[in-house]
């Protein structure tokens, strides 16, 4: 008997839709509202346009965000259950061509003929064992975790008003004439946290990824500043 523990492998939930939804809305909450107030105030138009300006990004861009995610995830879902039915129909019908269809599948993956036969034969005698055997291998997707378009949705929304509340705040309660550094600064704050958060998740380096989110953060409000000033209010 052993003396050395089961190792127990973890894996994180990472294929539900609303995990993606949530790290690019935030993302993209901040970078849109940094850059997008940024470049009103190049123009000079006044304190309170400015904040104006984005409260109705954050509020506008929320929405976008959350209606969009909605939509693409019920498109991508129903597509999905679409599919999935006419794979059900298929081993309900024609139950031999479908195991054959196993059985190839199996050889392709380098499994000797006899032994592929015979996992295709103990397959289809559990139907819905069968069906997501083949849905994960035609799809490339699990039949039970298509995804759930609110959640998508509630956490996409929520989180592009949270990344897009951070170049804001100093214009809510400031008004010295130093909002645009405090909103710099808050932006290069939270886009650091932003990638550090990203980088931890993905093992991929916390540095790596804040320096990247800070980079993509100060070159669009560069950019969106300059053309502000630029443009004017004129």
């Amino acid at each position: 008997m052993s003396d050395h523990p089961a190792y127990e492998e973890h894996h994180r939930q990472i294929s539900e839709g609303w995990i993606r939804a949530a790290i690019f809305g935030v993302s993209d909450g901040l970078v849109t509202n940094t850059s997008f107030m940024l470049g009103f105030a190049g123009a000079s138009p006044g304190h309170n346009v400015v904040r104006l300006a984005g409260v109705a990004a954050l509020i506008a861009g929320g929405f976008s965000m959350g209606s969009g995610e909605y939509l693409s995830m019920r498109a991508q879902k129903e597509l999905l259950e679409y599919e999935i039915n006419v794979e059900r129909r298929s081993i309900e019908e024609d139950p031999e061509q479908e195991r054959h269809e196993l059985r190839e599948m199996f050889i392709n993956r380098g499994i000797d003929f006899e032994l592929a036969d015979r996992l295709s034969v103990d397959l289809m005698r559990d139907p819905e064992l069968a069906l997501q055997t083949h849905v994960r291998e035609e799809l490339g997707v699990d039949p039970s975790a298509t995804g759930s378009p609110w959640a998508a949705a509630v956490s996409s929304l929520g989180a592009f008003a949270i990344g897009a509340f951070v170049p804001l705040l100093p214009w809510l309660w400031s008004s010295t004439g130093n909002e645009v550094w405090w909103s710099v600064g808050f932006a290069g704050v939270a886009s650091a946290g932003v990638g550090g958060a990203i980088g931890s998740f993905t093992r991929r380096g916390t540095i790596k990824w804040s320096a990247r989110q800070m980079v993509v953060t100060g070159l669009a409000a560069v950019v969106t500043f300059v053309v502000g000033r630029l443009v004017g209010t004129h």
